[in-house]
């Protein structure tokens, strides 16, 4: 399945070198290129993109406003390019993929279309999560043999999970304890709306995040309520924010 990108810059010649890169990649289909925030936010809207190329400063709506503007269900991944630098706090915020500057040199280009597609598919498995009624009752306990017995541990009472070789470990209420289970096939059965993976070693209750902090090879350190810290993976951070995104939005309301 192609990757739908729209282009928004105020700059015919900056879209047109977009389309020219884009067009070597074909992984990658044009469905939209507009040159102000407002016409780009209505476009967006209308043609549900994947991703967006989007120039920060633009007369009127900046790319930053338009991208704010957007509900976190309906804001595509996003590649900012901008000549200047003091744009990256902005940027993590609103989950952007990448942040390239101008020039941009056609191996950054390279490297911020890689990132696109290995966050895709996980863009979609969340978007088909948030959209889909399950198929079966997440789960509500975990069965975990201590010995000769058979302790259920609630669900509600992990914090997280992390990946012990062929297993999965268990942490909940300064406890651990060690399921028979692969980390992928607990994954599939844990409620998306409360628990996210957020490495290919861990799974998080996104509750329990109280700080996320950018790395500057684009993962970022994860801050839970315990005070233990983990490393999120570049890879998994567009489905982690839509989700905090949805998270905050829901106790907000």
């Amino acid at each position: 399945m192609n990757i739908r990108v729209v282009i928004v810059d105020d700059e015919p010649l900056a879209r047109l070198a977009v389309k020219v890169r884009l067009a070597q990649r074909a992984a990658f289909e044009l469905v939209g290129e507009f040159g102000d925030g407002d016409s780009a936010y209505e476009g967006i809207v209308a043609l549900k993109p994947d991703l967006v190329f989007v120039d920060v400063e633009m007369p009127g709506k900046s790319g930053l406003d338009m991208l704010a503007a957007l509900p976190p269900a309906q804001r595509p991944m996003a590649i900012l390019l901008t000549a200047y630098e003091g744009f990256a706090l902005q940027a993590f915020e609103l989950a952007a993929l990448d942040y390239l500057l101008k020039p941009v040199d056609d191996e950054r280009f390279d490297e911020a279309l890689d990132r696109a597609q290995q966050a895709f598919p996980y863009r979609c498995q969340s978007r088909a999560a948030a959209q889909a009624a399950p198929v079966a009752p997440a789960l509500r306990s975990f069965s975990v043999r201590v010995g000769s017995r058979t302790v259920l541990v609630p669900v509600a009472d992990v914090e997280r999970i992390e990946a012990d070789g062929d297993y999965a470990s268990l942490h909940a209420n300064g406890k651990i304890w060690l399921v028979r289970e692969r980390l992928h096939n607990l994954a599939t059965q844990l409620d998306p709306r409360q628990f996210h993976r957020v490495h290919r070693s861990s799974i998080v209750r996104l509750d329990m995040i109280t700080e996320l902090r950018s790395l500057t090879n684009r993962d970022a350190m994860l801050r839970l309520r315990d005070g233990s810290v983990l490393r999120a993976s570049r890879s998994y951070m567009p489905a982690l924010t839509e989700a905090l995104q949805h998270l905050n939005t829901k106790t907000d309301s």
